[in-house]
């Protein structure tokens, strides 16, 4: 595998078909592949929220499903929502989205950072 990992987000640059190369940049990084060398990579037309996060694009779907319910938090939410830029789709059962919004378990921290300072100082 030359550079990119499961779940990278990469563009396609160019195809050059008289040298048989591809030019993928994944973030700031650009890999020439050979054709012979396209099985290494798979084309995705989704990606987590998590991997998302700080970027925009011009049309963003969001499922919700309660088969996933440990998912279902307000900060998620909102990440993916503020996502869009022209169009944000919401498919969601009910009550899949009714959790969603009210769920802010992840809202408190417990990290015990005010005890580890007392003890590191």
């Amino acid at each position: 595998m030359k550079w990119s990992s499961i779940g990278d987000i990469s563009v396609i640059l160019s195809v050059d078909i008289e040298e048989n190369l591809l030019q993928i940049k994944f973030d700031d990084r650009i890999v020439d592949y050979e054709f012979n060398e396209l099985d290494e990579i798979s084309l995705a037309y989704a990606i987590s929220i998590q991997k998302a996060q700080g970027s925009e694009y011009p049309a963003v779907v969001i499922p919700l499903a309660m088969q996933h319910y440990m998912l279902l938090e307000r900060n998620l939410l909102y990440t993916g929502v503020t996502r869009g830029k022209q169009l944000v789709v919401i498919i969601a059962q009910p009550k899949a989205l009714v959790m969603a919004v009210k769920n802010q378990r992840s809202q408190r921290r417990v990290t015990n950072l005010i005890s580890r300072l007392s003890t590191n100082g």
